[in-house]
């Protein structure tokens, strides 16, 4: 069997080290070594341990005197008192996790205080919306403080009493021989002190069940997946502690004409052949109204042209991005027989000298006929 490290030494303290110099060096081991603080440290878990064990016997004044006077032979058998109760680690141990999660002690005795968690809430808006920014409404249930009894959980005009079963520590320990378990409370689950007299309107928990109406302001340039904060809005907290947030995520309803690429839009523009092959001046929508672009001549279907500052300024940008315009060259239908003999006559005229009128097909078929050989 390994020896054990002096509990002293594990500590960092002298051995006349007062009980406060014991519990704020233990405060200190157990927040810095925790396993949850400590995800990737295998060791971690083992210095914690150790903290623990040092501090449950030091901070009792019994298992001291005998660890002073035998080391850990004068613990390590019938060192301590069996049966439940008990303050030592279990009170250290609520003040520590209070310091890190807004808990505390209350009177001298432990009070387990959560924060309330936090709300996510999935609102969808319109491309026109994201751009702008606006205002909206939105209506969510949550776990709010029992404004009868102000989340202590008793009748108004009483009090919570202290726990007959643990003392007010919110653990209890049982020990056989070797072996000491420490576990929550099963009379008050932890929290020191137990309602006698409930409260009416949330039957003692403290909390209600209600549905809240929220304004949330939309910010100009917000795009899918950002999260708005609203802070204290989420569930209400557990023995008066501070309330939760809300996280509204934003979700892009998918628009008729426009595509959105951060800053940018692109949206697909169909223009008639005769403008392709001579150019001209089309009209495109924008988020802002129509705009006029040129089409120059011997445009080919999937040309791209950009209208500068015709996008979206993102939220967390100085300027608008741009609105890409993809043309798509749409074949006329249901012509008349005269419109027909018109593209025929058109056809001919071009056929002398293909490889001049239309070059891409011309080099298309080149490239077939080497395939072939």
């Amino acid at each position: 069997m390994a020896t054990k490290r002096d509990y002293y030494e594990i500590l960092g303290v002298n051995k006349d080290a007062s009980e406060e110099e014991i519990k704020k060096s233990y405060r200190k081991l157990a927040m810095k070594h925790h396993p949850d603080r400590n995800p990737d440290n295998p060791n971690a878990e083992e210095h914690f341990k150790e903290a623990k064990e040092a501090y449950e016997m030091l901070s009792d004044d019994q298992k001291r005197a005998a660890y002073d006077q035998y080391g850990h032979a004068g613990v390590e058998q019938g060192g301590g008192a069996g049966g439940f109760g008990g303050a030592g680690f279990g009170d250290a141990f609520g003040d520590i996790f209070g310091d890190i999660f807004g808990g505390g002690r209350a009177g001298g005795q432990r009070n387990n205080v959560y924060r309330g968690a936090d709300l996510r809430y999935n609102m969808e808006i319109s491309l026109e919306d994201a751009a702008k920014g606006t205002e909206s409404k939105i209506r969510i249930p949550v776990q709010s403080t029992c404004e009868t009894c102000k989340g202590s959980g008793a009748r108004p005009g009483t009090q919570p009493v202290t726990c007959t079963t643990c003392a007010g520590h919110g653990q209890v320990r049982m020990q056989q021989g070797f072996f000491s378990v420490q576990q929550t409370c099963p009379k008050c689950h932890g929290n020191g002190k137990m309602v006698k007299e409930p409260c009416p309107t949330c039957s003692g928990a403290g909390r209600t069940k209600q549905n809240k109406t929220l304004s949330v302001k939309i910010p100009a340039g917000v795009d899918e997946g950002d999260r708005i904060r609203l802070s204290g809005e989420g569930e209400g907290g557990v023995n008066g502690g501070p309330t939760g947030d809300l996280y509204v995520v934003i979700h892009l309803k998918e628009h008729n004409i426009f595509q959105r690429e951060g800053g940018n839009l692109h949206c697909e523009m169909p223009i008639s052949f005769s403008t392709a092959a001579l150019g001209g001046e089309i009209e495109v929508p924008t988020l802002g109204g129509s705009a006029k672009m040129k089409i120059p001549a011997e445009t080919q279907t999937g040309g791209v042209f950009r209208l500068r500052g015709k996008g979206i300024k993102p939220l967390r940008q100085s300027e608008s991005g741009d609105l890409m315009v993809h043309v798509i060259v749409e074949t006329p239908v249901k012509l008349t027989e005269k419109q027909k003999d018109l593209l025929r006559e058109f056809e001919t005229s071009t056929q002398a000298d293909s490889g001049k009128h239309s070059p891409k097909n011309k080099s298309w078929v080149d490239k077939a006929k080497d395939f072939f050989g």
